[in-house]
């Protein structure tokens, strides 16, 4: 069943549908917590909207949402849409000045804030005010109310869609306007790599025809489970991760702490999810530090790992653990949000580990390529998706390469007042320019080189792409983090180690002779790296970053900050 048999390819159209189909399966849930069925989903998106249409929020108007995953977030997102208003979901990683700018430019209305987080605006200078509601509650707070008196609302545990079920009762014959196709669902803030923060402005249409073509390379059914967690405010697990289950029957589980080990383990063997979304940091990390030590943990066994049978079969025992770590039933995990480091693609597939990895970005609504799981190719991000056409332009007559240019319905309406901006990246006739660089095989399988801005020019004018020589530093396992760019005309890294693993290595070493081993093993990884590399894209220069890098919200390095340093 495809988003064709909705009526019309809009939010409100979506969950009607669900709560019909599936009315006493299980929808959302926080971990630990009492799931709610479809029907109750409904019931309290419905309630919820009606509250909100009381307190004056009409069609059109701007609602933030500013809170950790919960159900709680799926009911004020869906509350939000469903009603004809436009959600402001914002990255909780925002620093609190971002959030308040965020908050005046989108002209928000009202805004949906967790206890925790309510700090990042209790004290802005806002005008005129929003109604700002407890995300736990759904009752309005004001800016001077003790954390206290949060706590204890919190803490009191009511679930409270018997209150918003009550209201949707209440007001059963009056229906709020329906939102259409083209109508605005969304408006997303990126946090992007190069410090400018953009409100992506995406429609109804926009996002359920995405789902609907995601539906087609990643099948799901009513039976299936999703553990949720990425960020809900990001568009890669709003879409896929919210909208996309809960269009198809699936039920979602969402945790109230960050997900670290501790956290994650108990939780997917309990919940034993069939379907999971990650960034490539993720399985990086635990290919880096959970499963690659393992294997190579003393001289033989690293030897051993050198050899490429044997490594597969290593792999493959890994992999079984990994599946069996994850609650032994995952069949789907999709990957996205950045490209995937080589070796640790290599791991997975050796693993037979069910992964996909797509391609796209917030314009887009997200997901533009991607592959069923088995079908991926070494490096590739799939194919484009159903209704989206993808064309390369400005190629190099050499290397195929040029920047990728995308079409179809989930393409962005564009920048919220940036009319601009949003001119120099879609055309009149809706091309979008991506920014990214890549490639086509003969078989439509994309390949992604790099961002058209992070490119370095050789010195012979060849296009030097640093993000493909970033991979190649992470075959050293002293590696955590890196960044290659130009400097001074010199093509430089700079390298994040793992100090943990300096601290055995160096064990037996006077604290004195450190900083000179430490650069000794910079000089060796460099040499590695440069013997896999072009003569024209070798790195002249290696510099030792001391602290880890900053991130964005979406765990992309903020280039911006190093780059010219």
């Amino acid at each position: 069943m495809g988003a064709c048999a909705l009526s019309a390819l809009t939010l409100r159209q979506l969950i009607e549908h669900s709560a019909v189909r599936f009315p006493e399966r299980p929808a959302v849930s926080d971990f630990g917590d009492i799931p709610l069925t479809y029907r109750e989903f409904y019931e309290s998106v419905r309630g919820l909207s009606h509250w909100l249409s009381e307190r004056g929020i009409v069609f059109g108007d701007t609602v933030a949402i500013l809170a950790e995953n919960s159900a709680h977030w799926a009911v004020a997102y869906f509350a939000v849409t469903t009603m004809g208003a436009v959600a402001v979901p914002i990255l909780t990683e925002f620093h609190g000045d971002a959030v308040v700018h965020i908050l005046r430019h989108s002209e928000a209305k009202s805004v949906f804030v967790s206890e925790k987080l309510f700090p990042k605006i209790e004290d802005a200078d806002l005008a005129p005010a929003p109604l700002i509601i407890s995300l736990e509650t759904f009752l309005p707070i004001s800016r001077n109310t003790p954390r206290d008196t949060l706590k204890n609302l919190k803490n009191k545990g009511v679930r409270e869609f018997r209150r918003l079920k009550d209201l949707a009762m209440r007001f059963a014959l009056q229906t709020p306007e329906e939102p259409g196709e083209d109508d605005l669902a969304a408006i997303i803030y990126t946090s992007g790599t190069t410090g400018h923060s953009k409100g992506v402005m995406l429609t109804h249409k926009n996002i359920v025809s995405n789902v609907a073509a995601v539906y087609d390379v990643v099948t799901i059914t009513e039976q299936d489970r999703m553990l949720s967690i990425l960020p809900l405010s990001h568009t890669f697990a709003c879409t896929v991760g919210l909208i996309l289950p809960l269009l198809y029957g699936m039920h979602v589980y969402f945790l109230d702490k960050p997900p670290t080990a501790r956290v994650l383990l108990p939780a997917m063997a309990e919940i034993r999810p069939t379907v999971m979304l990650a960034v490539p940091l993720i399985m990086e990390k635990i290919f880096k530090t959970g499963v690659l030590p393992k294997l190579t943990g003393n001289a033989i066994s690293k030897f051993l790992y050198t050899i490429p049978f044997i490594r597969k079969a290593m792999h493959a025992m890994a992999g079984r653990k990994l599946r069996a770590d994850f609650g032994g039933r995952l069949r789907i995990m999709a990957i996205g949000g950045a490209p995937l480091a080589a070796d640790a693609e290599c791991f997975l597939r050796e693993a037979d580990f069910p992964f996909t990895i797509g391609y796209g970005l917030t314009e887009s609504s997200p997901i533009l390529t991607g592959t069923a799981p088995g079908d991926a190719r070494p490096a590739s991000a799939g194919k484009p998706l159903r209704d989206i056409s993808i064309r390369l332009d400005n190629v190099n007559p050499v290397t195929g390469e040029g920047e990728i240019l995308a079409k179809g319905p989930n393409i962005m309406r564009g920048y919220f007042k940036l009319p601009e901006m949003t001119g120099e990246v879609l055309s009149e006739d809706g091309w979008l320019r991506t920014g990214d660089l890549g490639s086509l095989d003969e078989d439509g399988y994309i390949y992604i080189k790099g961002r058209s801005k992070n490119v370095v020019i050789g010195p012979s004018g060849e296009n030097i792409y640093p993000e493909e020589i970033e991979s190649l530093f992470f075959s050293s396992p002293y590696v955590l983090e890196v960044l290659v760019y130009q400097h001074e005309a010199k093509l430089t890294a700079r390298v994040h180690l793992d100090s943990a693993k300096l601290d055995g290595l160096f064990a037996n070493v006077p604290t004195g002779e450190t900083d000179s081993k430490r650069q000794v093993l910079l000089e060796d990884i460099r040499s590695s790296v440069n013997l896999k590399v072009s003569s024209f894209a070798r790195i002249l220069k290696i510099i030792e970053q001391p602290e880890p890098f900053e991130r964005t919200p979406t765990q992309k390095i903020k280039r911006y900050l190093y780059v010219d340093s």
